[in-house]
């Protein structure tokens, strides 16, 4: 799918920006639900992407240092009951970036995909990009997890006027 890292990282990096245009939006603005999002708020969509690119990071920490991820495996093991369990633990997620403070969910938002970019680099593209179970995990946690998204996003803005 990829020949090398980079294009990988482009593409995702390419993904992302659109939703950056969350960060222009006023703190009562990311704090209203929207109906066409799935009752969601701008604040639950950041929160709801962070989290899996958070998830991600923390893979990509381990496989920094060697080829096993204590990590991938809790999150491909979360994945075998998704069907039955994803629900909840999205809304447990919620709830967790629910209570934190406005200004740290724009500072992890501002900077957890360019952290999980910069550790992809120094990852040995056979741990990530070439092992065909952790990219398509890390596909659908990120890149293509944005693109499912998008809808949301733009309902999101439209309904601040932007």
């Amino acid at each position: 799918m990829y020949a090398d890292g980079l294009s990988f990282l482009e593409e995702e990096r390419d993904a992302w920006r659109p939703f950056e245009a969350l960060l222009q939006l006023t703190d009562e603005e990311l704090e209203r639900p929207v109906k066409d999002a799935h009752g969601w708020s701008g604040r639950d969509l950041m929160g709801h992407l962070c989290v899996w690119v958070d998830w991600w990071l923390t893979i990509a920490r381990e496989l920094a240092v060697g080829p096993a991820s204590p990590t991938f495996d809790k999150i491909t093991a979360m994945g075998v009951n998704w069907d039955a369990e994803g629900d909840a633990l999205n809304a447990r997620y919620q709830a967790e970036w629910a209570a934190l403070p406005m200004e740290e969910i724009r500072q992890r938002f501002s900077t957890l995909p360019g952290e999980l970019r910069g550790y992809l680099t120094v990852v040995p593209e056979t741990r990530w990009l070439k092992d065909s179970a952790h990219l398509r995990s890390l596909l659908g946690n990120t890149s293509e997890h944005y693109e499912e998204h998008l809808p949301d996003l733009r309902a999101i803005l439209a309904s601040a006027g932007r």
